[in-house]
């Protein structure tokens, strides 16, 4: 496990152990418009902050909130809290979305945490996928379920006509909120489907996690599943709307 990935580890536990009792009544505030183009919550400030802290010393961070922090030769890409409107709804499905670009311009590292659960997934360019648990110490491959009954379908409201299609077809989803946490799913379900607008911060890391996955990326859209078959099924679909 590399130095970056064990500070990416160390900040989500300071995180996770901040939270355990409850969220403080300041972190539900809106403060201003953020750099990714959504309000910042004064829980986003705070998470940001301890990542700051923890991952400064390994280059430049572009974060959702507060936008270029700091230099260095590789940037660290961070959503202080993926799934915001979900922690602040008190929702158990948010957490934390890091990924690093080397100097070359490759990304050869990504962290995802479920701070609900304290599930966390990561990879390096020396290692493959792995999953574990916050604060402990033992790590494994990415479980899997060969008979998944729903996909991953984020942004469904603004999309009926696609629901309906999916529907029609029996394609089961849910749609959680958090982008980055519901691709670090991936090897679980039987898809995870986005169409909206594209944004680095909730996809670095997220896609970092689906190797060995089917992954369509298309301009408007992010389709990912074990299976081709159902990849370019709802593929197809997108093309009759």
């Amino acid at each position: 496990m590399t130095d970056f990935i064990k500070a990416c580890i160390k900040a989500n536990e300071e995180i996770a152990s901040a939270c355990k009792d409850g969220f403080d009544t300041s972190w539900f505030e809106k403060t201003e418009v953020g750099a990714g183009g959504d309000v910042s919550s004064k829980l986003d400030l705070f998470a940001e902050e301890i990542f700051v802290k923890h991952l400064s010393v390994f280059g430049q961070i572009e974060s959702e909130e507060s936008g270029i922090i700091g230099e260095g030769e590789e940037q660290i890409i961070i959503d202080p809290i993926d799934g915001s409107a979900n922690a602040l709804s008190l929702f158990p499905f948010y957490g934390t979305s890091v990924a690093k670009v080397n100097a070359e311009g490759i990304l050869d590292a990504a962290v995802v945490c479920n701070l609900a659960n304290r599930d966390i997934f990561f990879k390096s360019s020396t290692s493959q996928v792995q999953q574990g648990k916050l604060f402990s110490d033992t790590f494994h491959d990415p479980h899997s379920s060969e008979k998944a009954e729903i996909g991953l379908f984020e942004k469904a409201y603004a999309n009926p006509g696609l629901v309906a299609l999916l529907d029609q077809e029996k394609l089961k989803f849910r749609s959680p909120g958090a982008i980055a946490l519901s691709l670090a799913y991936a090897h679980t379900v039987s898809y995870v489907l986005f169409m909206g607008e594209f944004r680095i911060y909730d996809f670095a890391a997220g896609l970092a996690l689906c190797e060995g996955l089917e992954v369509i990326v298309e301009a408007d859209y992010v389709i990912v599943s074990k299976e081709k078959s159902i990849a370019k099924k709802i593929e197809s679909l997108i093309d009759q709307l």
